[in-house]
């Protein structure tokens, strides 16, 4: 059933954003008086179809994708049969640069439109979650930087820059962070003290790997188990409270954490309470140092509500750090700092990502971060993706040359290439992951 949930909710986001993004290629060509012969979502074989007008729109089989044939056009279709006759009014071809540029650049630009929409009608919608200071009750916890600078695990941050600190959130503040003479007031030990935040901190936590120099220690509980993960394996339930991991306490999160790490690969008891009850599991670390499960953290939350129109501009910049946190990834792997075969993802992966349960919010959520990813991915400056016709437009606006239609054919077979092998990579990396991990 899991299985089907997931499914359903791939199959559902994407047919929505490859609807989305075809449709933006579909009218902006129109728009510029183009022919546009099909509209197709999903590939053949053909499910359903309607001629209207001049454009016949196709569901297809395989939900993994669509498409749209534009007249006089060089695309993966890489149907050239009318390329040797005169260009005609209506084609692709025959049109000024600047407009195939927009019509290349419609499935992006449509595909960002609909991420901003969708993380501002969430924030419209539910508002932001945050954390008081107040309620951060039992101090935190940092790493080598913040140690570095002056903090401890258990101090209590209750200023910043002299002024008491109401959300937690702050501590990141550009108001601390980039302030000449920013500081961190923290409780430690009965005592207040002043921890001066250094001119260079910003360049150290962009060289940093690690997420977060200051965290709130929090207790919690089992959230969700993700089926098939250790954590199900193991019998590990929803509302579940780990007591020891192996023979170590625990008591928050990320000392349960550090505790996975130093146990991967390997199975150790977890003492946990059920009910009011012990109870003793012996689930097997995963390689990563993770069991599987999402935790409920248990130090209260409140909630920021949005007028309709302070949400877009907090949408918009949810979508964007989507997409800057893809170019760190994409950075990371070229690095050789992250294995490929564990970044990337296929159907499966993305699959797994909606989850096993079904709800409105992290459908939406998952599906506006996938909008961004979509517009990031064609938007790469690849043969076979917009992003290779946008680079070959944008050299003929410049050089006031146009690339030859066979430069382009051979370009389209090169870039088809590359897809389809980058393709079948995150499908055998999903089912080697499923099947071996």
């Amino acid at each position: 059933m899991d299985a089907l949930v997931m499914a359903g909710q791939l199959i559902l986001g994407l047919t929505i954003l490859v609807g989305i993004h075809e449709l933006g290629h579909m009218l902006t060509a129109k728009w510029f008086g183009m022919r546009v012969e099909k509209y197709a979502i999903g590939f053949p074989p053909k499910l359903v179809s309607k001629q209207v007008g001049e454009t016949e729109y196709m569901i297809g089989m395989i939900p993994l994708g669509g498409f749209v044939k534009i007249s006089g056009m060089v695309d993966e279709s890489l149907d050239t049969a009318t390329l040797n006759q005169e260009p005609q009014p209506w084609e692709f071809r025959a049109k000024p640069a600047w407009q195939r540029l927009i019509v290349m650049m419609g499935g992006i630009i449509f595909n960002v439109i609909t991420g901003i929409i969708i993380y501002a009608g969430l924030t419209w919608y539910y508002g932001d979650r945050y954390l008081l200071a107040d309620d951060v009750k039992y101090g935190i916890v940092t790493n080598e930087i913040g140690q570095q600078i002056g903090l401890k695990d258990g101090d209590k941050v209750v200023g910043i820059n002299g002024k008491p600190l109401v959300e937690f959130q702050d501590v990141y503040s550009p108001e601390v962070l980039l302030d000449r003479n920013g500081s961190y007031t923290v409780e430690r030990d009965g005592q207040r003290l002043n921890i001066p935040v250094p001119s260079n901190l910003m360049d150290k936590l962009a060289d940093n790997d690690k997420v977060g120099f200051i965290l709130p220690r929090e207790p919690f509980v089992i959230g969700s188990v993700k089926s098939g993960s250790a954590a199900d394996k193991a019998g590990l339930q929803a509302g579940d409270k780990i007591l020891k991991i192996g023979d170590q306490p625990i008591q928050f999160f990320h000392e349960f954490q550090a505790a996975l790490v130093d146990h991967k690969a390997k199975t150790v008891p977890l003492q946990i309470e059920r009910a009011g009850k012990p109870l003793t599991l012996k689930p097997t670390v995963e390689e990563d140092g993770t069991l599987g499960f999402y935790p409920e953290l248990l130090l209260p939350r409140a909630t920021h509500h949005y007028g309709l129109l302070e949400s877009i501009p907090l949408g918009a910049e949810k979508a964007f750090s989507v997409i800057t946190t893809n170019i760190k990834g994409f950075g990371k792997i070229f690095r050789a700092e992250v294995s490929a075969s564990k970044a990337l993802s296929g159907p499966i992966g993305i699959a797994q990502i909606f989850g096993g349960t079904f709800s409105w919010i992290n459908f939406w959520t998952i599906t506006a971060m996938l909008s961004m990813v979509l517009a990031f991915m064609n938007f790469l400056p690849i043969p076979a993706l917009d992003g290779g016709h946008v680079m070959f437009l944008t050299y003929e606006i410049v050089s006031g040359r146009k690339p030859s239609d066979k430069f382009l054919e051979n370009a389209q077979k090169v870039g088809m290439v590359l897809l389809l092998g980058l393709m079948a990579f995150a499908i055998f990396n999903d089912f080697f992951k499923l099947l071996f991990k």
